[in-house]
């Protein structure tokens, strides 16, 4: 008796299944960390795709399989819109559901295509749909300012065999050839198919998996210096309070007296943990914060906002302590969280939410690293570590990577996890520790294959303190960033458009 998927597919409504394939890939990614998921998941996909009347078929599958998924994975949306942001409930949920709809075009999209090139293909499943599927997440990574949340290579980061490829091909990469693996599985128990042929495709997805398993035990960059002894500090702020005037005062000494309970070289605070203006500050409130983190011969990195002359203000973190003070100015600004585009269009967002600081400017594009602890920092905040190809700006000049959050926006959700697995996979992109601080959670320290050395509860007053290693160097990813992936699939696209074509081209010849 042969297991042939395709076969047990045909009995089962095509439109939900592919809805509950999307929303079952989600446990792929943190805090389930089940890497096989989206494998399989897919693998139900393209059988779906292949048994599709035609284009605009595919396409409605592909739409269901991306509204499935994105539904489970990023409904937390609603709750900073609604709970945080105070935006009525009916209209936080449109509004969610409004961005789901928008999201889930892209693998519809990828359908659509597939259809197009041909779902026959041995060629065009095994080479030309993982390329389909990796340019239209790669799309929806810069689009529209970019929502790269929940890249399916991101999945496979720290334990998958399949990571060992970030270093070398970044996120975009171990996507490709996750998408190749549920090819290879399809074609593997699709009916008929002799024994030698299964064998076949066996063998290409254990070779592939077998290299991403010897290239995680691959170092791509080296140890520089003595490790550094850091800690991250925790406040545990709740959203609700954190801008309170009756609450500030709290919230300073919060920080301040975490602070001084450490003796760590480098101390570093949450992304806005200080809820003034740095203008605002007490200057013996920094002095005070100064003056400890230099009896530790090191510095702090503060999260703090920054208000201009200019009257541009910033979501900036500024260092104290031995070194000079330095400042690091975000500049991958959340839309609707930190800025409203197009005001004259979406100029109503203000009146029916209640986000501070909701008109940031942006910071300058090209960072350097901070100079502090005796290492070269490249900071990061909030959801700016989800764009690889922007934190490698910093390197290889940087020896460390730090990210500093505020994900209490998102409540007791799935977001918190998510947003430390794509830190885990900015570490091993670039072969740096990253360390995260964060206010409610998950702060942690992070080695530079991916792997959460230390991490302090969720929703608890905490402070990580551990050593974090330096590195120099550059890993292939680092050094060509997504354009390498980006051009290959972009080729093997246009190959399959040729193949499309010239076959289109023979049969009316006939």
């Amino acid at each position: 008796m042969r297991f042939d998927l395709t076969a047990i597919l045909t009995r089962l409504p095509v439109l939900p299944v592919a809805a509950l394939a999307g929303a079952m890939t989600v446990a792929g990614f943190a805090p389930f960390y089940l890497f096989p998921v989206p494998v399989f998941t897919l693998a139900v996909l393209i059988v779906l795709w292949q048994r599709a009347s035609g284009t605009r078929r595919a396409a409605l599958i592909g739409f269901c399989f991306g509204l499935g998924f994105f539904l489970t994975g990023v409904s937390w949306i609603y709750v900073s819109l609604h709970t945080f942001g105070m935006m009525p409930a009916p209209l936080a949920a449109v509004m969610t559901l409004l961005f789901c709809l928008i999201l889930a075009c892209y693998p519809a999209i990828c359908g659509w295509l597939y259809s197009i090139a041909g779902t026959q293909s041995m060629f065009i499943t095994l080479a030309v749909l993982p390329a389909f599927w990796t340019l239209t997440e790669w799309t929806r990574g810069w689009l529209f300012t970019g929502f790269p949340w929940l890249a399916l290579g991101d999945a496979q980061v720290p334990h998958s065999p399949l990571a060992g490829v970030g270093p070398v091909l970044g996120t975009y990469g171990t996507t490709y050839l996750t998408v190749m693996t549920a090819a290879m599985l399809v074609l593997a128990f699709q009916s008929p198919q002799s024994f030698r042929q299964r064998a076949q495709y066996s063998a290409i997805v254990l070779v592939v998996w077998v290299s991403g398993f010897l290239l995680k035990h691959f170092e791509w960059t080296n140890p520089v210096g003595a490790p550094v002894k850091v800690s991250l500090l925790q406040g545990n702020i709740a959203q609700e309070v954190k801008w309170r005037p009756d609450e500030i005062k709290a919230t300073l000494d919060t920080y301040v007296e975490l602070a001084e309970k450490t003796d760590a070289q480098l101390i570093v605070t949450p992304e806005t943990a200080l809820p003034l203006f740095l203008h605002d500050l007490p200057v013996s409130y920094l002095a005070r914060l100064a003056a400890h983190v230099r009896s530790n011969h090191g510095d702090i990195l503060v999260g703090v906002p920054e208000r201009t002359d200019a009257r541009d203000y910033y979501n900036s973190v500024l260092s104290f302590g031995i070194a000079p003070t330095q400042t690091y100015r975000k500049s991958h600004l959340v839309p609707f969280g930190e800025f409203v585009p197009l005001k004259p269009l979406f100029g109503w967002f203000l009146e029916v939410t209640n986000i501070p600081l909701l008109d940031f400017t942006r910071g300058t594009e090209t960072p350097k690293p901070l100079a502090v602890a005796g290492q070269r920092i490249a900071v990061n905040i909030c959801y700016e570590d989800a764009f690889g190809g922007e934190i490698i700006r910093q390197l290889p000049d940087a020896t460390l990577l730090v990210n500093v959050s505020n994900v209490a926006w998102f409540g007791r959700s799935l977001a918190p996890m998510q947003h430390l697995q794509i830190s885990q996979a900015r570490a091993l992109e670039t072969g740096r520790y990253m360390l995260r601080a964060t206010n409610t959670g998950m702060t942690a320290i992070i080695d530079q294959h991916g792997r959460v050395r230390d991490v302090a509860p969720g929703y608890t007053k905490a402070v990580v303190t551990g050593t974090a290693q330096g590195y120099e160097g550059a890993t292939p990813y680092v050094r060509w960033g997504n354009g390498l992936i980006i051009a290959i699939s972009l080729a093997l696209a246009c190959i399959g458009g040729w193949l499309r074509s010239r076959d289109a081209s023979r049969i009316r010849s006939l």
